[in-house]
């Protein structure tokens, strides 16, 4: 009796520390980085190279619609030439006469221009300056000579009519540019999450596998105690210390193996959320979970009315709207006024450049009149107009894969709840049946071999129960992408979009 009194206070003390050791597991150790999933998100998000890539391609958005907007400005713009000197020799068709002409002259031109979005016209206010003084010999004839500063100040108006609102147009493709690399952004970060998990709860399978190979070693090691004093009181045959030498063999292989599977989820993990790989991480997890009521109608109207992917479609219908009207815009009719209204000015005193002005207006229409082009125009418009055809199927197939996709998987969450209370009750009777069969193989009655089977039923059942926990967790946040609905929190996704127009 007292052999067996200290066989059980060996097992109680390796149970002991099994347990003390498996509740330093759940401790970040001193230097180790206690990561969330919550903060790995935010490292993910900081690091991540698609999430930048997507950053980078909304700046480039953000700033040509910025340029567009600007150039809807006033413009402003001055042009000097602050000094010519020309000398020529010529010839007089004419009179049949040579003659020599020197000029110099200084100009200077403002010019305030200002586009009109809503006509597509243009309206300028320009003013040119300048000086001359002009000398011309003609043989025979004597010499002439000029000098005098000029003002031309001058109304331009330029419109074009019977045709499309270009300038406008490209504002709105800038715009829609802008918004589907912000949708861009937003589906990268729901993909990014969505790696992220599967990542984090892989590390945290691993841990636990490790954690059970440390508590299975644990149990080995108390087991091979028992059956060696057992042997050795010759209460068992050698056989069996054998076969337990054996099951510790196997359990310290295991523990170097799930260390080793640790370490490998533990590097991809962290490269992926762009941390440093040499850093020592401690996962925080909690994974208890509670049944969510998911309303399949409301799911599916919040995800027709909320997916980025239908709002890029419909971007992108919208742009071959665009390119539909341009593509009737070849060889179109098209017209163009031009009219100005201004005065001109002369004088050798540059005070009195104005004192006899001229008014200078002008008017003008130009005309593109297509005559015949062999039905291009048409074959283009068609074409085009079968490609729009053409995506208004791919939206509406996209709208029906999304009600399928949801439908799979509430259909799925509804069976998760089940899995999960079966997947605990066979951890709890595995755990009963272990306890049961270990007091059999203290007692002589049961093979080291059948007891490490019941041990590794054990082992089995409890990561078959985290499995069932993490994959409603999983499929509770494929739900939550597919519908931009967090049903957990009963509230729509907000995903914020960076340097907001």
């Amino acid at each position: 009796m007292q052999d067996f009194y200290g066989i059980f206070n060996k097992r109680a003390k390796c149970l002991m520390l099994a347990a003390i050791g498996l509740t330093g597991l759940s401790l970040p150790l001193t230097g180790q980085i206690l990561i969330s999933l919550e903060s790995a998100m935010e490292i993910a998000e900081k690091n991540s190279p698609s999430i930048q890539r997507s950053l980078l391609n909304i700046e480039q958005y953000q700033y040509s619609l910025v340029a567009e907007r600007a150039s809807l400005k006033s413009r402003f713009s001055l042009t000097l030439n602050p000094f010519n000197f020309s000398n020529n020799r010529q010839f007089d068709n004419q009179f049949s006469q040579w003659f020599t002409n020197r000029e110099l002259y200084s100009s200077g031109t403002l010019r305030v221009e200002q586009p009109i979005l809503k006509t597509d016209g243009t309206i300028a206010l320009i003013n040119s300056l300048s000086w001359r003084n002009n000398r011309t010999e003609i043989a025979g004839f004597g010499e002439n000579s000029n000098q005098a500063f000029y003002n031309n100040l001058y109304l331009s108006i330029n419109q074009p009519i019977f045709t499309f609102n270009r300038r406008k147009m490209q504002l709105e493709e800038l715009e829609l540019n802008y918004e589907n690399a912000s949708l861009n952004y937003a589906i990268q970060r729901l993909n990014l999450e969505k790696t992220i998990t599967s990542q984090f709860f892989n590390v945290y399978l691993e841990q636990l596998n490790l954690d059970i190979a440390r508590e299975e070693l644990a149990n080995t090691t108390n087991n091979f105690e028992i059956v060696r004093n057992k042997v050795e009181a010759g209460l068992l045959a050698e056989e069996e210390l054998f076969q337990a030498e054996l099951n510790l063999a196997n359990a310290q292989l295991a523990l170097q193996d799930s260390e080793l599977s640790l370490a490998n989820a533990e590097e991809a993990f962290k490269r992926e959320i762009g941390m440093n790989l040499d850093e020592d991480i401690q996962l925080s997890t909690d994974l208890d979970v509670r049944e969510v009521i998911v309303d399949l109608d409301q799911a599916i109207a919040y995800a027709l009315d909320s997916r980025m992917e239908l709002r890029q479609r419909q971007i992108s219908l919208e742009q071959s709207q665009f390119d539909l009207v341009r593509t009737k815009a070849q060889n179109e009719f098209r017209a163009d006024v031009q009219l100005t209204l201004g005065i001109f000015g002369d004088n050798e005193s540059f005070s009195r450049v104005y004192d006899n002005p001229t008014n200078n207006p002008s008017v003008g229409l130009s005309l593109n009149i297509p005559i015949f082009d062999w039905g291009e125009r048409q074959a283009r418009v068609q074409a085009q107009e079968v490609s729009i055809r053409t995506q208004q199927l791919e939206l509406s197939e996209d709208q029906k894969q999304i009600r399928m996709e949801i439908r799979q998987a509430y259909r799925s969450i509804q069976t998760q709840m089940p899995r999960i209370d079966i997947a605990q009750k066979s951890v709890e009777n595995a755990e009963r049946t272990y306890d049961i069969n270990l007091e059999r193989y203290i007692n002589g009655d049961l093979s080291g071999i059948d007891l490490e089977r019941f041990q590794n039923q054990l082992s089995t059942q409890k990561v078959a129960y985290a499995r069932a926990l993490i994959n409603y967790k999983t499929q509770l946040l494929d739900l939550k992408i597919l519908t931009l609905y967090d049903w957990e929190k009963q509230e729509p996704v907000s995903v914020a979009l960076p340097n907001n127009r």
